[in-house]
C-alpha cells in the first residue's frame, strides 16, 4: 500500500509550484479577485491552522516541524499496516502526507508556510490556507467518513 506515496508526491508537487507561483505573482496582503467569494491573497503563516502561535517569537516553527515529521511518520506506518482493499483509507492517509510534507518543508527552507487561498462570504473571510491544507483536509475528512460509514465495523452490542 506503500505505492500510494505516489499520490503524496503529487501532493507536495502541486502545493510547492503553487506556493511558488503565488509568492512570485502576488503582493503580500494585496487580494487579487479571481471569482465572487474566492481571492488570491498571499500571506506568511508563521503558526499552526488558523495562524494559531504565529506570534510566539520563533521556537513554533521547530515545534511544527516536529510535530510534522512525527505525524508523518506514524501515518507513513499506519499506511505499511493497510490492506490491499482498503483504498479510501490509502488514498487519506496519502493526502495528509503530502499536505504536511508540502507545509514541513515550507518550515524547513522558508520559516513560514505560504498561504494564498483566501474565501469568503460578504464579510466573512475563511483563514487563508493553500493547497497543502486542502489536501490534509480532504484526507481527514474521508478518513473520519469511511471510519464512520464503513459497513466493515461491528455493530455495538446492546
Amino acid at each position: 500500500m506503500r505505492s500510494w506515496l505516489v499520490l503524496s508526491a503529487v501532493v507536495v508537487v502541486i502545493d510547492q509550484l503553487s506556493k511558488l507561483a503565488a509568492s512570485r505573482w502576488l503582493v503580500m496582503y494585496e487580494p487579487q479577485a479571481v471569482l465572487p467569494q474566492f481571492n488570491l491573497t498571499l500571506v506568511h503563516n508563521e503558526g499552526a491552522s488558523f495562524g494559531l502561535l504565529s506570534h510566539a517569537g520563533g521556537w513554533q516553527r521547530w515545534l511544527f516541524v516536529v510535530i510534522a515529521v512525527a505525524v508523518c511518520w506514524y501515518l507513513y506506518l499506519w499506511l505499511g499496516r493497510l490492506q490491499r482493499g482498503e483504498i479510501v483509507s490509502a488514498a487519506g492517509i496519502a493526502l495528509i502526507i503530502g499536505g504536511a510534507a508540502g507545509n514541513l518543508i515550507d518550515r524547513l527552507f522558508r520559516g513560514h508556510v505560504v498561504d494564498f487561498i483566501d474565501l469568503y462570504y460578504g464579510a466573512y473571510h475563511w483563514p487563508v490556507f493553500n493547497f497543502a491544507d486542502s489536501a490534509i483536509t480532504i484526507g481527514a475528512v474521508g478518513l473520519i467518513l469511511f471510519a464512520v460509514l464503513s459497513p466493515n465495523i461491528a455493530p455495538r452490542k446492546k
